[in-house]
């Protein structure tokens, strides 16, 4: 990647974003997903109604030949991309269960699924349970692809605009996700999958009769939403395969603790634990830790020794090679 090269293409992104902004009255992100679709059909701007009109037509599509004239990588749109909506979510308030994955935590999921997949020559299927705009999806397939693996993404998400987002980048970085709209602790149209993803929303979930469906469920209050998902996701991952998930550090130790190491100890095997470093977080109530889960079957095991692990630092190179050595010395012994 080209730091260079993307600060070139951010500016001519963000200005024709801006200019369609201005022009036909819409919030930043419609028009963000405007800009996307505009630049998938061929670099021409849509006009509806004699909207915009044909100086903003002219400017954008110019702009427009600018940023393709810079001939732009599937990682170098990932990157560019996730810049323009975290410039974005600054002008308009996204809510924290809406914010993107930064990319120190989605490399370490591509690291991890490198580690867990027997063979290049295996076709993987990936499911993003709460996909929001895509980046962790993305981030894998595209990373994973350049590493000679043959992957596929599906997601599925609640919020029409996040998944208009992950849509329009998708067909930006010429990547054919299979995207639902619709609430994840529904039966889900999808077939089970070698690997289950999320960065999970954390909070309630208000639908206390669908929440009844699951093991995790509470009884006496609404259900955590990342612990049915948790459950939800693992339902679709096919014997032997691996759930990764983002979740908050205390996870066992609220109220409904619990109801999830229950579900954990009956239904999957719990593998690991990998606690992010403190640094990402702006303060020890936000921190999180990635979760290695592992669905039952004739292969998988519980491992003897459960990972747990403290990662101090991602901006240390040293400290991220000794994280990586230790997870392949834990999986040669325990899985």
């Amino acid at each position: 990647m080209n730091p260079e090269k993307i600060e070139t293409a951010f500016s001519v992104m963000e200005k024709a974003i801006i200019t369609l902004q201005q022009s036909l009255g819409t919030s930043f992100f419609d028009a963000y997903i405007e800009n996307a679709e505009n630049l998938v059909d061929d670099a021409k701007v849509r006009v509806i109604d004699q909207q915009p009109d044909a100086a903003t037509v002219a400017k954008v599509e110019a702009l427009y030949q600018e940023l393709l004239a810079l001939d732009l990588t599937k990682e170098d749109w990932r990157k560019l991309t996730q810049l323009i909506l975290l410039k974005g979510s600054k002008k308009e308030a996204l809510q924290p269960n809406h914010q993107l994955t930064p990319d120190s935590i989605g490399f370490l999921f591509v690291f991890l699924i490198e580690q867990l997949t027997l063979s290049k020559e295996q076709s993987l299927e990936i499911l993003d349970i709460s996909v929001g705009m895509g980046n962790l999806l993305l981030t894998a397939l595209i990373n994973l692809q350049a590493a000679n693996y043959s992957v596929k993404g599906i997601g599925v998400d609640n919020d029409e605009t996040l998944l208009a987002i992950a849509a329009s980048d998708s067909l930006l970085m010429g990547e054919n996700l299979q995207l639902f709209h619709q609430d994840s602790l529904q039966d889900l149209l999808v077939d089970p999958v070698d690997y289950v993803i999320g960065d999970l929303p954390v909070g309630y979930y208000p639908n206390d009769q669908q929440a009844e469906k699951f093991t995790t469920h509470s009884e006496k209050e609404h259900s955590y939403a990342h612990h049915l998902l948790m459950e939800q996701a693992m339902n679709y991952v096919k014997p032997n395969g691996f759930g990764l998930f983002l979740v908050p550090s205390n996870f066992l130790e609220t109220e409904q603790g619990p109801l999830l190491q229950k579900w954990m100890k009956d239904n999957v095997f719990l593998q690991g634990i990998i606690q992010l470093p403190d640094e990402l977080f702006q303060s020890e109530h936000s921190r999180k830790s990635i979760l290695l889960l592992q669905q039952k079957g004739e292969t998988a095991k519980q491992a003897e020794k459960v990972l747990l692990v403290h990662l101090p630092s991602l901006k240390e190179p040293s400290q991220v090679t000794d994280f990586f050595k230790k997870f392949e010395d834990w999986k040669s012994s325990n899985l």
